[in-house]
């Protein structure tokens, strides 16, 4: 498959990083050298990644090759949705209305929190003694 001629995106969630080639084909969803349905076993995560291809109406149009790296499975899953549609919006730009009204091409930037000195974790702070 790489021969052919791609169009690539980059998805991001907390942790996690997915580099998207994006083919024209048949259909299939591989992600780091599986199928999306063996790499993601919930169902909840699956949906994240088919959410690009339902809310352009392109099931089974595109074929994508995903390296995913980084954060759980949550991140992982997500952050594959928004390589997928960031690289859509790279291969057909009348894509880019539809994804932006479902909201899969603003990154989520929200990450944990580092801990503190003199704290227990980011804001919990030891209990206070009166006497």
């Amino acid at each position: 498959m790489t021969d052919q001629t791609y169009d690539r995106g980059t998805g991001k969630r907390k942790c996690a990083i997915a580099q998207v080639k994006l083919f024209s084909g048949k259909g299939d969803i591989i992600v780091n050298g599986k199928p999306y349905q063996e790499f993601f076993p919930r169902f909840e995560h699956r949906s994240h990644v088919e959410q690009p291809f339902k809310a352009t109406d392109t099931v089974g149009k595109f074929h994508a090759e995903v390296k995913v790296t980084g954060g759980g499975a949550t991140g992982q899953s997500e952050a594959v949705r928004h390589g997928i549609a960031r690289a859509l919006v790279a291969s057909n730009e009348q894509f880019r209305p539809l994804l932006r009204q479902e909201g899969l091409l603003t990154r989520d930037a929200r990450i944990k929190e580092r801990k503190k000195y003199g704290l227990k974790r980011a804001r919990k702070a030891p209990q206070y003694t009166n006497r």
